[in-house]
């Protein structure tokens, strides 16, 4: 079943006020930069985003935070970003910090079709005010829930028109995990190619996952912290 759409305005088309997006990416790797884009233009606001961070201040989810786009971010790492620190302290933007790992187990349940999962991360500290912790052999666990997201937006670096992708090093991070997880999956990818041009042997993301995919344009992939070697 071929589910390509034209563009990253095609694919956003329906999303609408007050959703629940998950956005794949870590800092500035695998980013879906055309449907951040896309987004933006469309002007949709009141977004509740998850998302391991927030991006910078003029890239990423940074650009729909500078639009006063988002209500509420879901996040891990949140240390990049100016306006988001301003938008917190101020009490524009609601705000819910997750352990990393949690964050991406509750990404795995809601694809996997569990309700909850059950981690120690976050006992004996605020995390945990207001969960259910229970008991397993001697040991706390909190009790988590599984995400409920409208769509999930993810960045792959091949695909095909079936919809399965294959990420590239890094840039594999949440959206592997986020990709299972939306009620509609709309994947971005650097290059679109016809079914069976992909090795079945190296596909990370089945196509079922996927509602829609596209082939994005002029990625900047920027680099959050450049670190390099002095000459010797």
């Amino acid at each position: 079943m071929n589910k390509t759409v034209s563009n990253a305005d095609e694919a956003v088309s329906d999303i609408q006020d007050g959703m629940t997006l998950m956005m794949g990416g870590f800092g500035m790797s695998g980013l879906p930069e055309n449907c951040i884009a896309a987004l933006v233009k469309k002007g949709v606001k009141d977004l509740t985003c998850i998302s391991n961070n927030a991006g910078v201040d003029d890239f990423g989810i940074g650009l729909m935070l500078k639009q006063r786009q988002v209500k509420k971010m879901i996040s891990s790492y949140v240390g990049e970003n100016a306006e988001f620190e301003r938008q917190l302290l101020s009490g524009e933007l609601e705000v819910e910090l997750i352990p990393q790992g949690t964050l991406a187990t509750r990404c795995m349940a809601a694809g996997y079709g569990m309700p909850a999962i059950f981690t120690p991360a976050g006992i004996g500290t605020e995390v945990a005010i207001g969960k259910e912790v229970r008991n397993f052999n001697g040991k706390d666990y909190l009790m988590e829930m599984a995400f409920e997201a409208d769509f999930a937006i993810v960045k792959a670096w091949k695909g095909d028109t079936m919809g399965n992708l294959i990420y590239r090093a890094t840039a594999r991070n949440f959206n592997a995990v986020m990709a299972m997880a939306g009620k509609v999956t709309i994947a971005e990818v650097e290059e679109l190619v016809e079914p069976g041009e992909l090795d079945p042997n190296f596909i990370h993301t089945p196509g079922i996952y996927v509602h829609r995919i596209f082939q994005g344009v002029n990625y900047e992939k920027r680099i959050e912290q450049r670190t390099v070697r002095k000459r010797t």
